[in-house]
């Protein structure tokens, strides 16, 4: 089980993260949903142990992420927008580099890859820079490689941003089966469709805070409305504070302002 308490993450005056609480059992698919700077990313960072937290705590499975950040790293897959492959490099060699930071033996290697390179189509054109390939192939590329040591917990952020309907089937169906494995799994979208195509249960997150938990029945009848989308725009509509702009009256006209959210 990943428990998730009071956690938050402040970036000099800035509060990404205020205080975010949830349960996420093992061998399910958690979506963390949330609109476009809500804070999933931030989040899903400490989740990965590439951010600490500011205050409260991250257990994943018995392991402390402010303290068995180790241990983390070699049972988890973490893949985000913000972190890229180098483009100099194939799929081949870049299975071999990770392959060998997770401390895989040459057999397991070869099979991990095997499997992986396979499903996505990557084996014809393995030896191809990564740097020559589509968007979808690039995405694809750096799933396989993220998870070549065949981890127990996947955390994926925005998984399927950018990519054509087809590859964005193709990477929900991986992650289903990979579910039917007992692997436990967390994404963070803010696209309803890939929500109620993969997740078990789902968390919202609204300007730093986690504001709902549960199965899609159980948000949709908490928040009172008739479907995901009408939930999720009721939930926003409750707890979103709009940025209020306040003009700085020491500061010469057009030039400076502070910016706060709403009490």
């Amino acid at each position: 089980m990943i428990r998730i308490n009071g956690l938050s993450k402040q970036f000099a005056e800035k509060t990404a993260v205020k205080r975010v609480d949830f349960e996420i059992n093992n061998g399910e698919i958690f979506a963390l949903l949330g609109p476009n700077g809500a804070g999933k990313t931030t989040t899903m960072r400490m989740l990965s142990t590439l951010l600490k937290p500011t205050a409260g705590s991250i257990f994943i499975n018995s392991w402390d992420t402010q303290k068995d950040a180790k241990e983390i790293k070699k049972n988890i897959g973490f893949l985000t927008t913000e972190i890229r492959l180098d483009g100099q490099f194939t799929p081949n060699e870049l299975a071999a580099f990770y392959g060998k930071l997770y401390g895989l033996n040459k057999k397991t290697l070869e099979e991990n890859k095997r499997k992986l390179f396979d499903y996505f189509d990557i084996t014809q054109i393995a030896d191809r820079r990564y740097e020559t390939f589509s968007t979808g192939m690039k995405q694809k590329t750096s799933i396989a490689i993220c998870l070549i040591h065949d981890p127990g917990t996947i955390i994926f952020d925005e998984p399927t941003n950018g990519l054509d309907i087809l590859t964005q089937k193709q990477v929900e169906d991986f992650l289903l089966s990979e579910k039917q494995r007992g692997k436990t799994i967390i994404v963070s979208t803010h696209i309803l469709e890939v929500v109620e195509a993969l997740a078990d249960r789902v968390g919202v997150i609204i300007d730093g805070q986690s504001v709902a938990e549960g199965t899609m029945d159980e948000i949709i009848k908490g928040a009172g409305a008739k479907d995901l989308r009408e939930a999720f725009i009721l939930l926003n509509e409750k707890y979103h504070k709009p940025e209020e702009v306040i003009e700085d009256k020491k500061a010469k006209k057009g030039q400076v302002f502070c910016v706060r959210r709403g009490i």
